[in-house]
């Protein structure tokens, strides 16, 4: 179970992931997106944030991230709202600042986007800018499991092993690590396995 700890600290530490080719681009193309951001363009602000936090294709630079990811935020990229309360809650380019953070996950995940929804879910389950909530918690991570973020199954799985905002069920658990697994987090499928194990 000490996974889980790790898990939680990694959903809130990183970012969202994202299959990007972006950091092999020209420096052509990425004068181009830009030019299309500065029009904007939300994914092309969003790409060239992640560029910039992740150092890709780019010199890093989180106070450019923390702009781009801000106009690709008040122009409707859910990813672009998660990523920025990530920048917010880590302190990266901006003032570490909690109630910044869940601003912009709640702003994600009202905009569907499941993985603010998963992150939203950890502040309330630890009570950091916003008051401490377990069945919040469980709520938003049922949400964004049922949106297709495994992390969100997974932790959800681990809130019915334990008995956290909801009624303890070991069947419960396994099938939220079933849906990790299926969507293909590894952590859900030893999760799985351990807890299968642990009942026979």
């Amino acid at each position: 179970m000490t996974r889980r700890y790790v898990l939680l600290a990694l959903l809130l530490m990183g970012g969202v992931l994202v299959t990007n080719p972006a950091w092999a681009a020209s420096s052509a193309e990425i004068q181009e997106w830009k030019t299309q951001c500065d029009k904007g363009n939300a994914e092309k602000c969003f790409v060239l944030g992640w560029m910039y936090a992740n150092g890709r294709g780019v010199e890093q630079d989180y106070f450019q991230a923390v702009d781009l990811y801000r106009k690709a935020c008040d122009r409707g990229s859910a990813n672009g709202c998660v990523n920025l309360g990530v920048m917010y809650a880590n302190g990266q380019g901006v003032t570490q600042d909690d109630f910044q953070a869940v601003d912009f996950f709640r702003k994600a995940c009202d905009g569907e986007e499941a993985a603010g929804c998963a992150k939203l879910g950890l502040m309330y389950e630890k009570g950091q800018g916003v008051k401490q909530d377990d069945f919040q918690a469980v709520d938003l991570y049922r949400k964004a499991c049922d949106g297709g973020f495994a992390r969100g199954c997974a932790i959800l799985g681990d809130m019915y092993r334990l008995g956290k905002g909801v009624k303890q069920s070991d069947t419960d658990a396994l099938t939220h690590y079933g849906k990790a697994c299926d969507l293909k987090l590894e952590d859900g499928c030893e999760d799985y396995a351990e807890l299968k194990r642990e009942r026979t």
